[in-house]
């Protein structure tokens, strides 16, 4: 079986950093174009907590996979039981009719396999819809379309079980134009914004990354921050600091910059933001005057642009292998 390409989430060979550089690129393309691009980002309200069995099991057959797994897994959820805890004790054991397992690694791709088939007669071609799990992503050149587009998700998902959330479904437009207008739910007017975190990267309606490297700032020192005990511990080796940095702190700075188009300004605050916390974990002030260069070597820690770069060729051999 297979799960259509617009599902990101939990595919082999495809992560979160595929469906980011895809819609910055679309965005790019229509801010270089000078036209408006109208996306909205719509959110499922308790989205694993809703799929209704009879539904996942009719989803299952549909896509093609074998009776026998389907009877795996209705066995599964047929012989699970829960418990509600409240002030005064326990409730009985009663059995659940709807929603998938918390904590399953099977899940995920049980939940892919429905929104393939709940989505089958309304989704368009990558880039236009994008999935990861339940985070869907609807663009379209106007505004009376992505309207349209919209109103077809919810009915297709709310007869089948699911519900999208008014209050945090919102709409982004690139390269707005005065006048553009709203996108409305229902007759409900969906939230307007100028940025969303999509996927834990900022994406802005003007196209640029400024607030984005600033969030990947603010990301790695929370990281280090959360191993400063380590970190500034003068009774560990700056060897093993540098490896503490470079597990915990350094990822969070590098996530997603693949698909953003750094400027020299800002990659310099990148590495600034790194080298004030590599002095902090060494113990190094103004006062030593230490050249940058001997810092990250004694931490054994490269330089912060070379790594973004190299992230970036990795990501596109691992693209190109894929094709």
């Amino acid at each position: 079986m297979e799960v259509c390409e617009q599902q990101y989430g939990f595919m082999p060979r495809k992560s979160t950093i595929d469906a980011i550089f895809a819609l910055r690129i679309l965005m790019e393309k229509y801010r270089d174009g000078q036209r408006e691009l109208h996306c909205v980002f719509v959110d499922l309200e308790k989205a694993y907590d809703r799929v209704p069995r009879e539904e996942l099991w009719y989803c299952m057959r549909k896509s093609g996979v074998a009776e026998k797994y389907v009877r795996v897994v209705q066995d599964i959820y047929e012989r699970s039981r829960t418990v509600v805890r409240c002030a005064v004790g326990q409730t009985e054991e009663f059995s659940m009719k709807v929603g998938l397992h918390q904590g399953s690694a099977l899940s995920p791709f049980l939940f892919a396999i429905v929104m393939d088939q709940l989505s089958e007669e309304v989704r368009q071609e990558s880039p236009w819809t994008m999935m990861f799990a339940d985070d869907i992503v609807i663009c379209s050149e106007n505004r009376e379309q992505v309207e349209e587009n919209l109103e077809r998700w919810r009915f297709a998902l709310e007869r089948r079980g699911m519900k999208v959330s008014r209050s945090k479904t919102e709409y982004m437009c690139v390269n707005e134009r005065e006048g553009s207008g709203t996108v409305r739910l229902q007759g409900e007017e969906v939230k307007k914004v100028q940025e969303f975190k999509y996927l834990g990267s900022t994406v802005q309606s003007n196209g640029e990354c400024g607030k984005e490297v600033k969030k990947r700032v603010q990301a790695g020192w929370n990281g280090w921050r959360k191993v400063s005990g380590v970190l500034c511990d003068r009774k560990i080796s700056a060897r093993i600091k540098g490896k503490v940095y470079r597990t915990v702190v350094r990822p969070a700075m590098l996530y997603g910059l693949e698909t953003v188009s750094l400027m020299k300004r800002q990659e310099s605050e990148l590495e600034v933001a790194e080298l004030k916390m590599l002095k902090f974990s060494l113990g190094v002030t103004r006062l030593d005057r230490i050249r940058n260069e001997y810092i990250r070597g004694t931490a054994h820690v490269g330089r912060l642009g070379d790594k973004v770069r190299e992230a970036r060729l990795r990501w596109f051999g691992h693209v190109q292998r894929r094709e």
